[in-house]
């Protein structure tokens, strides 16, 4: 279930390296999805998207999404390709360390014991890309397993296995994830040409992770990872493929009382990935190859430490105050044929760069009475360097393009301030005010793309996007029902937006180097766009019957750009891919001691798919069902029907009015072991 954080969040015994969370937490938004909710889901982006304006930039999951849409964004301010949160697993970024965006099918739902939903800009340890809050996985390290097999329609098949074994002080936790799907096709009906292929997807990672115990309050955790998956595109000869591996190291000793506590951890995180594009006809019955992205290496790496204080005794208050350290440093390069002629391509492109940031800070919450006062001050340093974009003619070898880009740093000072009063046993209020920053990743800064014939050119003059806001809540939690509200302002300066420069066919002058646009084709360009504005108000619901429990939350975000001298054309337009309204609500009927029947639904009003708000996707609603038989303990059969009511959703718009859609009704069923 989801559930608003009330009086604190629980204190969790692990076997792994980690620290507890802080005291402070229970002062900001979080909202925690437990290991239920995360167990009946088939994608890690499906669970999350029950938290209303959680999603990807796209109104889609990762299983038909691109990668290169796979960012995931908080609050419906500004959702992005790139992502404008931060998601960790353990502490380790997964945020892909040449695009942001974050390959959904590296972690299985069933190998977490939980996530924390942090809204509102992080400071403190999150750091940057913290813009609009933190999704912090925990992997499971409790003593057991869980198996799922499961089948559905247009081939589906999911293989999920998450376990943990120990003997003495040493434990082993490892997990996989199998998942195929023929796909679904996105453009359907009358609009569809013999150019339409399926989404389909095979994709298979795994991780394990060793946990050592050194002494009752010390453990080493040694942690592996890696990832392969292929998909389709939804266009003959557009596909794409991805691969990772990842590695991590944490030391970490619980506080207690009269004795510090600290967490030290160092981690690689190593990715490819390859995409082709192609240009479509207008009758949508050929297409043409425009892009081959052959490789995207990429490299990311870093550390951080953290000591903390906790429980001092203050006079009648406890103070726990933590300070720390942290960098990231990445480098990748997208190696590119493109400039398809006469049947072949006629141009390589080789473009990218390094990028780091690193930074102190310090964190302090004190508790007294009902009152608790939490707050920190963080200071980083960006740079963004070797900046290179080289174009070369296939015949020749001679450069068409040749650019370098001059290295370029600064600093930035973020911090965030919570006060929280619990007024009876039952109701608590809260007030928080908090900045944060996004420096623009090596994709953004060095790469162009094409979908169809839109054309996006990069930009490698981006400063970071910064985040201020404030915002104020309250969380009510009596017997079998919880309620929580709150009220948000943001404002994002700096936004990084892609900005349309003109509409094909034709050259456009005001970036030449991009090329030639066919026609129904646009072009845009990342650019620092101005101010986004944000006022949004947050309700989340839950009660517990007998045999009955009902969910329900709701998002309202009125966000607006303006653009300034940079972009006039944008003023007071909203956001691309941000709707106003969303939400969902659920129920969950347990009939007898075997059988429950279970329904959920989310609501999405009208967003835009582009900056000048000229294309519209409509509001969409989906429902869907699930019934569970528990044959014995441990062992469950399920049914499952996504989008029950077989309601045409809209994903997409192309600049010549085709739009892409949402899957189908989708029918599966699957068995479920735990032990």
């Amino acid at each position: 279930m989801i559930q608003d954080v009330p009086q604190g969040l629980e204190e969790v015994v692990v076997t792994a390296a980690r620290l507890p969370p802080a005291a402070g937490d229970a002062a900001f938004s979080v909202i925690r999805l437990d290991g239920a909710l995360l167990d009946r889901a088939t994608r890690l982006d499906e669970a999350l998207a029950t938290v209303p304006a959680v999603s990807l930039f796209r109104r889609t999951s990762s299983l038909g999404a691109n990668p290169t849409t796979q960012g995931i964004s908080l609050r419906a301010i500004a959702p992005s390709g790139a992502g404008r949160t931060l998601v960790t697993l353990d502490g380790v970024p997964l945020n892909d360390p040449f695009g942001g965006w974050v390959i959904w099918s590296q972690v299985a739902p069933e190998s977490l014991e939980g996530v924390d939903i942090v809204r509102g800009s992080g400071a403190g340890s999150y750091g940057a890309g913290a813009l609009t809050g933190v999704i912090a996985l925990r992997e499971s390290d409790r003593a057991g397993g869980v198996l799922d097999i499961s089948m559905g329609e247009d081939g589906g098949r999911r293989i999920a296995a998450a376990t943990t074994i120990g003997q003495g002080r040493v434990s082993i936790t490892g997990s996989t994830l199998y998942d195929r799907s023929d796909g679904y096709t996105s453009v359907r009906g009358a609009a569809a040409g013999t150019a339409d292929r399926p989404l389909d997807l095979e994709t298979l990672s795994g991780s394990i992770r060793a946990d050592i115990g050194l002494d009752a309050a010390t453990a080493l955790s040694l942690h592996a990872s890696a990832y392969d998956e292929a998909r389709g595109s939804g266009l003959g000869g557009a596909r794409s493929s991805g691969s990772g591996q990842g590695y991590s190291a944490t030391l970490a000793r619980t506080p207690g009382h009269n004795r510090l506590g600290w967490r030290a951890q160092v981690w690689q995180r190593k990715s490819d990935f390859a995409n082709s594009s192609v240009a479509v006809g207008l009758d949508r019955a050929t297409t043409t190859p425009a892009n081959d992205q052959l490789a995207t290496p990429a490299t990311g790496w870093g550390g951080n430490f953290a000591l903390r204080g906790a429980g001092l005794d203050l006079g009648d208050g406890r103070l726990e105050w933590e300070l720390g350290a942290d960098a990231r440093f990445s480098e990748g390069e997208t190696q590119e044929r493109f400039r398809y002629l006469a049947g072949q391509f006629t141009r390589d492109r080789f473009a990218g760069g390094e990028a780091s940031v690193a930074g102190g800070y310090a964190e302090a919450a004190w508790s007294r009475g009902p009152w608790l006062v939490a707050g920190g001050l963080r200071l980083d340093r960006w740079e963004n360097a070797s900046g290179r974009r080289l174009e070369l003619d296939r015949a020749t070898g001679l450069p068409t393009l040749d650019e370098t880009y001059p290295d370029r740093s600064g600093d930035v000072l973020s911090a965030r301030l919570a006060v929280r009063r619990d007024l009876t046993a039952d109701l608590a209020v809260r007030a928080a005010a908090y900045s944060g920053f996004r420096p623009a990743t090596l994709n953004e800064l060095h790469r162009p793309f094409r979908v169809g014939n839109d054309l996006t050119e990069a930009n490698a003059a981006l400063e970071p996007e910064t985040l201020q806001g404030v915002e104020a809540g309250l969380s009510w939690d009596y017997a079998r029902s919880s309620f929580g509200a709150t009220v948000f302002v943001n404002r994002i300066e700096a936004a990084i937006v892609n900005v349309t420069l003109g509409a094909g066919p034709g050259l456009i002058t005001a970036l030449p180097r991009a090329g030639f646009i066919p026609a129904g084709g646009v072009l845009r360009q990342r650019q620092n766009a101005g101010v986004i504005e944000a006022v949004g108000l947050e309700l989340t619901g839950d009660h517990r019957f007998e045999a009955i429990t009902l969910v329900g939350a709701v998002s309202v975000t009125d966000a607006e750009v303006d653009g300034g001298m940079a972009a006039p054309q944008l003023t007071g337009l909203r956001p691309a891919q941000a709707p106003v309204l969303s939400a969902t609500a659920g129920a969950d009927w347990r009939v007898s001691d075997r059988l429950t029947l279970g329904l959920r639904g989310r609501y999405e009003s009208r967003r835009f798919e582009d900056d000048l708000n000229s294309r519209s996707l409509e509001a969409a609603l989906t429902l869907d069902a699930r019934t569970d038989w528990q044959v014995r303990d441990g062992v469950t059969l399920y049914a499952a029907a996504d989008n029950l009511l077989d309601r045409v959703v809209e994903v997409s718009e192309t600049a010549n009015g085709i739009a892409g859609l949402g899957p189908p009704r989708t029918l599966r069923a699957g068995l479920s072991l735990s032990w």
